[in-house]
């Protein structure tokens, strides 16, 4: 293996830390939960099968909210039983979705067919959303089958341009992630450009602050890099041809990027090219968030649904 894909030899490590989405699957089969979710947005195939299927499996109660006659007529001609959803009458789906959730009647909330700024001003709302005091952002679960490669990205979808303090909140909300998911010290990347700090890229003065900032153990045990080029922090080939050594360098399981354009075009990018697996959640929110885009597959709401669940199960044993 190690002759075929030499980037894998030093990121993989013989060993697998973070959970796989199979894994994740089979902990949520063996739990059966059945945790209330709503989502915002119900009159959407993916939205209807994902939860169908969860739902058969034991994972969740679903609650949709929306127009109930188009579910209802979307159900029907997709051959899906609404018998074991709660559908909610809504012409506001994300704010109907985010008291359900104060209401007691979820845990935890999805977004369905409904647009990002839509759903994220019902959660941002200060007195009746789900803000919290840190920085709400996504966090992508990346599962890259070809290299047994399983990386945390964020912020994939929210922050636009960061602060040093948000960029510092989401890798400290990442290393939870990891650590609650079973990875105990994860390795951190902070993403840039370039290895080399470089005043006219302020990004790499903030990524080598930040890297030493979690160095001197302020988020607990981890390990830290920055700034990484994404060669660098994936490959340990690149390492070794650029003479670049660390404990980071080829093994990252935290990858935190600098801005949303360039989080957005990498993860995209992957998504679209590799054989990959992948699912997405908030964080920073006061309940569970599954979130992905609207393009995605019933595939791949299943993965951010038990990448969520899971997390959340994980805070609450």
């Amino acid at each position: 293996m190690g002759s075929a894909h030499p980037t894998i030899a030093k990121g993989m490590g013989g060993a697998m830390p973070l959970p796989g989405f199979e894994e994740l699957f089979a902990r949520l089969d063996a739990a059966r939960p059945e945790i209330g979710v709503v989502a915002a947005g119900g009159a959407d195939q993916t939205v209807l099968e994902a939860l169908g299927q969860a739902a058969a499996r034991g994972w969740v109660r679903p609650v949709l909210t929306g127009s109930v006659a188009e579910i209802q007529e979307l159900a029907a001609r997709l051959g899906i039983e609404l018998a074991a959803f709660d559908c909610v009458e809504s012409s506001e789906p994300a704010v109907s979705a985010v008291e359900l959730i104060h209401a007691g009647r979820a845990k935890a909330l999805m977004k369905g067919q409904i647009a990002t700024p839509d759903l994220m001003k019902a959660v941002l709302d200060r007195s009746k959303g789900l803000r919290t005091e840190r920085v709400i952002g996504q966090i992508v679960l990346m599962e890259l089958r070809r290299d047994a490669r399983r990386l945390l990205l964020t912020d994939t979808g929210i922050c636009i341009d960061p602060s040093y303090e948000e960029k510092r909140g989401l890798a400290m909300q990442s290393i939870e992630l990891a650590r609650t998911l079973g990875l105990a010290e994860p390795s951190v990347a902070f993403m840039a450009a370039t290895e080399k700090e470089n005043p006219k890229l302020p990004d790499t003065v903030d990524s080598a602050r930040l890297a030493s900032e979690l160095m001197s153990g302020v988020f607990g045990a981890c390990k830290a890099r920055g700034p990484l080029s994404f060669d660098l922090a994936y490959a340990d080939e690149a390492g070794q041809k650029k003479k670049i050594e660390g404990d980071v360098v080829g093994a990252a399981d935290v990858l935190v990027f600098p801005n949303l354009l360039s989080a957005n075009l990498t993860v995209k990018a992957i998504m679209y090219t590799a054989d990959c697996r992948f699912g997405g959640l908030l964080c920073g929110t006061a309940a569970p968030v599954v979130f992905m885009s609207r393009a995605d597959s019933t595939a791949t709401r299943m993965n951010s649904l038990a990448l969520t669940l899971t997390a959340f199960l994980s805070k609450t044993e």
